[in-house]
Order: structure tokens, then C-alpha cells, then sequence
């Protein structure tokens, strides 16, 4: 007997699973919102968040042995001693390397929100046109015009810092107020303007209340402490995450079930009824097969994780995968290329310094390619740069005494970091299937991942290498050296593809509502629903979209479509 039934079934609690649980139990619907690792409570479970380096046994480092057993989530930024229960070791869930790929995971309630980056850039005109001007991917199916007043929508929940800055290519949003650049990188610039006329520097716009408002001083969210303790879960509530907002907005309608240790097996498709049925779950510690129904799924497991899903989703009408008609499922990942950095001097400014540990960079919106093909590659990429003093602690060869402290109390001279984040093209070539040998500790088979960099990638590089060097040189900097990490795709955890929207069934696999062209009661509103990757960082994109589907599902419930 079908006993487990909810009006709404949302797999996943992260970024986009959060939202559409908040919204699905804000229309009044009973929400069962199923996520495949340990409970999360707000505070509560944040162990560390208020500890000193002192009290962590390792004072925040990671031991050899875990490193060695963990070598790739070891090379995530956010990894340490005091952040490593959020995130998944890697013989926790194997899966396959055809071509080298780091798989960065979170599996708890609250997902990665807890440990994401918190930058919130909208998309532009240019980005959503971008596929059908260049000839690549396919045409998205909405504009700018269709997602803006969900940016919006999402924005005021959420709070997001920043300016109003009246550029193009990066739409002005619902912002509370900025945060500032020092006085170098504002120096910096003030010269690139000067000497490029393409180019505008923004301070970062990011999830971090600066001034919160009344609607989050009542969810018990304050203010930011630019502590930059960020990944540990904010005590305070001062940066978004579901387990700060979303999931506790949801849970005060009474609409809300959560399940922790639920992995997602596979969703239930009913030839009879032409639609998926619910959702078949793993109990993570039991390993017992459950079952769960609802008139309406939304797939919020994360790119690759709603790809794996989905692809182990077989029955009589999609052998192959649900919706799997044309062999799209799976293909067309593509990720953000963070392979570039530039190290630079600065002389001067010793009398200056700056406040607090500010949570976001100076970023430059892209202008390769904007209003036309000009490049000898395709698309092109944001440029983020930061400015500081080094020097605390740092000088080791000190007499021992009253000196050593006296020289390693002082700041050291300034440098600047600058980085890329470039857009990747998808193809075909870059997908996700499953092994056909191997299975996972739940009984699920094993995602095979193969994804590389192509000639597009390194041309972006070089350019962002020439163009960043360039422009610290015209500031004045000096000692300019660039740095190619080499890193394999998948550390900047932007994957996205793989169920990409489109506005023909025979190319894509979602319609211009995230809705599935071949099952309608199926919604995906993570990273897998992406068409093309932009350059700007996709979490506030995602929030936007998820608000949107929702909305539109509900609608189409009332109406008896789906």
C-alpha cells in the first residue's frame, strides 16, 4: 500500500532543493524533501564555528594519513580539519575517473550551501543568447527577461551585498549594502578603467547580510562579522544557506517533512499513467529499499548526482534512462575553468591597512566576445582580483626574543591575486554514464565521469594570462608571474549539463520551465538543467530558476496538467 504520500517529493536539500521546498510548502503543499546524508541543524550542528585554532587537535590542518586516503577532496579550498565533517571523503562514494575529474560533495542536510563560495552574479542578455548567436549547445529557452523578477524574488530573501552599478553585462539586482574595496584595489582600479574602455570593476556582489532586514532579523539571521570562518556553518546566520533559511522557512508552514539518510535510487515510472509515480530510496545506514509518492518531483541532487538519478531511472518506456529518448542524458557537461592565476607586487601603501576579513573580491564581468564573435575562441570569462598584506608571522630567521615578536607583528608589503573563471563549451564528448560493473556501497551503479579541457579552454587561458598580466603591468605592479594550477575540471564544483533545458524535445531535455519534455510531473532546477555555463558563478541563477519552476508546476497542478 502506497502509505508514504506528499503532494510534492523535492530529492535534495542544498541550494535549489531548500527554495523549492520553501516554495512547494509555501503554497500549501505537503513537501517531503529527501536527502542522502546526516541531519543539519542550524547551530546545532556546527561544531566548530565558534572554535579557536588552538582548541582543534591538528590546529586546522589536515594529517598526512587523511591525506593520502583523500586525495581528492584534500585539493578542495574549503577542506580542513574544522570543515571536513561537510563534506564527503572519497571511498565514502566511489566513482569512476575516465578522464581525471574531482568530485567535490557535501552530503548532508543543507548540501553545499553550507560550504559554497556565497557569490551571487545574475546572468545577462549575453549569456542566455550566447548559444543560439555562437552556434554551440543549443538555444536556451528563456531570456533574460523571463528569469529577472525571480532574480529578484530570490535576491530579497535571500540579501545579497552589493552595488548598483549600472553594467550590462552584469544586471543590477536587489542589493543591501556593499562591501568596499582597499585602497589598492581601488587604485588598481581606477588604472585599468583609465586604460581600458571595456573593462568595469565591481566590488563582488555576495550572499552575506550587511544590513539585515526586517523579514531576516525575524528568522533569527544577523548581521556579518567578516569573520571569514564561513565554511564551518555561519552561528549567526549571516550568509544564506538552507539550513539558515530556506529549510526554516519551509518547516514553519507545517508542510515539511525532511528524511536524512535517504539515497535516492531511482525515480518510479508508470507506463499505465505515463508519468514518474515517486521516488525509490536506499536507507543509508540499512541499506532497506523504501518508497516514497507525489504528484510532482523535483531532481535538486546536484549536477552530477540528478544525472546519476536519472540515469539509473529505467523502466519498459525509458530503458536508457528517463526521458532518455534521443541519448541526450548525461552529455553535454561542462564546468568553469579555474585553471588561471596571476601573482603580482605592489610598492608602496605602508601606511595603509583595511578592516575585517570582507567575503568577497574585486570582479571584472567579461569582455571577450559581449556584442559579437571577435576572438579566436569562443565565449570568454569573469576576472576576480584581491589585494592585501602578507607578512604576519612570517619571518623565521628573527632573533628569538622581544625582536622575533616585534618583527612578525607587523604586515608586510601588498600583492595582489587575480583569477579567471571561464566559460566552458559543452559537448558531447564531456558526459557522465554508468559502470556497468561497478556499484556503490548503496547497490546504486557507479558514475563514470569523462570530462576534459579541449583547444577552446587553453586559448581562454592564454588570453586571461596575457590580458590579466597586461592590466596589473598598466596599474603599476610588478614581479608579474602566471600560474596554470593544472587542475582537473570538477574542483571548481560549477559542474553543470547533463538534463539541459531546450526548446526542442529532440535536443534537450527540459522545456523552458525545467519541466521534462517527456514526463511532465518531472522538474530539474539544479546544475544538471543547464545549457550553457556563462561566465558568472550559477548558484543565485539556480535559486532563480528552481522559483520559478515551482510556480509554474504549481500552476499547471491547479489546472489538472500534470
Amino acid at each position: 500500500m502506497k502509505t508514504e504520500i506528499y503532494d510534492a517529493i523535492v530529492v535534495g536539500s542544498g541550494i535549489s532543493g531548500g527554495w523549492a521546498a520553501k516554495e512547494f510548502c509555501e503554497k500549501g503543499f505537503k513537501t517531503l524533501v529527501l536527502e542522502r546524508g546526516r541531519m543539519v541543524e542550524h547551530k546545532t550542528d556546527y561544531p566548530t564555528s565558534l572554535s579557536n585554532p588552538w582548541e582543534m587537535p591538528h590546529r586546522n590542518k589536515i594529517i598526512l594519513a587523511e591525506k593520502e586516503a583523500n586525495p581528492v577532496v584534500n585539493r578542495c579550498y574549503a577542506y580542513a580539519e574544522d570543515t571536513q565533517h561537510f563534506f564527503v571523503k572519497d571511498q565514502e562514494h566511489p566513482y569512476q575517473q575516465e578522464k581525471p575529474f574531482d568530485w567535490i560533495r557535501g552530503y548532508q542536510v543543507g548540501g553545499k550551501s553550507l560550504t559554497w563560495a556565497r557569490q551571487t552574479q545574475r546572468w545577462s542578455k549575453y549569456d542566455f543568447e550566447g548559444p543560439a548567436r555562437d552556434g554551440f549547445a543549443v538555444d536556451w529557452p528563456i531570456r533574460y527577461e523571463d528569469i529577472a523578477p525571480w532574480y529578484s524574488y530570490v535576491e530579497r530573501f535571500v540579501g545579497i551585498s552589493g552595488n548598483r552599478d549600472g553594467v550590462d553585462t552584469l544586471p543590477d539586482g536587489e542589493f543591501l549594502p556593499s562591501w568596499t574595496m582597499n585602497c589598492v584595489e581601488k587604485d588598481i582600479r581606477d588604472r585599468i578603467v583609465e586604460n581600458y574602455s571595456d573593462r568595469n570593476v565591481l566590488i563582488g556582489r555576495c550572499a552575506h547580510l550587511t544590513k539585515p532586514q526586517e523579514h531576516h532579523l525575524n528568522m533569527g539571521r544577523g548581521q556579518c562579522m567578516a569573520r571569514n570562518q564561513c565554511y564551518r556553518g555561519c552561528p549567526y546566520g549571516a550568509y544564506f544557506s538552507s539550513n539558515s533559511a530556506t529549510l526554516p522557512a519551509a518547516m514553519a508552514t507545517g508542510n515539511l517533512t525532511i528524511r536524512p539518510d535517504s539515497v535516492a535510487h531511482s525515480l518510479i515510472y508508470d507506463d499505465r499513467l505515463e508519468k514518474v509515480t515517486g521516488v525509490r530510496v536506499v536507507d543509508a545506514e540499512s541499506k532497506d529499499l523504501k518508497e516514497y509518492y507525489a504528484k510532482v518531483i523535483f531532481l535538486n541532487a546536484a549536477c552530477l548526482n540528478t544525472n546519476l538519478i536519472l540515469l539509473n531511472s529505467t523502466s519498459n518506456r525509458f530503458p536508457e534512462g528517463l526521458g532518455n529518448d534521443h541519448g541526450l542524458l548525461g552529455k553535454y557537461i561542462a564546468f568553469h575553468n579555474y585553471r588561471g592565476n596571476i601573482l603580482a607586487d605592489v610598492q608602496g601603501y605602508e601606511d595603509k591597512y583595511y578592516f575585517g576579513r570582507r567575503p568577497t573580491s574585486v570582479m571584472m564581468p567579461n569582455f571577450r566576445n559581449v556584442h559579437r564573435q571577435e576572438m579566436d575562441f569562443l565565449r570568454g570569462y569573469m576576472t576576480f582580483y584581491t589585494a592585501g598584506r602578507g607578512g604576519w608571522g612570517g619571518v623565521r630567521d628573527a632573533p628569538f626574543g622581544e625582536q622575533f615578536k616585534e618583527l612578525n607583528s607587523e604586515p608586510g608589503p601588498w600583492h595582489v591575486y587575480m583569477m579567471m573563471q571561464g566559460e566552458t563549451i559543452p559537448k558531447a564528448a564531456n558526459h557522465v554514464r554508468l559502470s556497468k560493473e561497478l556499484v556503490d556501497p548503496w547497490g546504486i551503479p557507479q558514475l563514470v565521469v569523462s570530462v576534459d579541457y579541449d583547444d577552446n579552454d587553453e586559448k581562454i587561458l592564454q588570453d586571461f594570462f596575457s590580458q590579466g598580466s597586461d592590466m596589473l603591468s598598466a596599474a603599476g605592479c610588478s614581479n608579474i608571474r602566471t600560474i596554470d594550477t593544472k587542475q582537473a575540471p570538477g574542483l571548481d564544483i560549477h559542474e553543470m549539463g547533463g538534463v539541459r533545458m531546450g526548446r526542442d524535445r529532440k535536443t534537450s531535455m527540459l522545456n523552458g520551465y525545467n519541466q521534462m519534455h517527456a514526463c511532465k510531473n518531472v522538474f530539474v532546477t539544479d546544475g544538471a538543467c543547464m545549457t550553457s555555463t556563462g561566465t558568472q558563478n550559477p548558484s543565485i541563477t539556480y535559486m532563480a530558476l528552481t522559483a520559478r519552476a515551482v510556480d509554474y508546476a504549481v500552476s499547471q497542478l491547479k489546472k489538472g496538467n500534470i
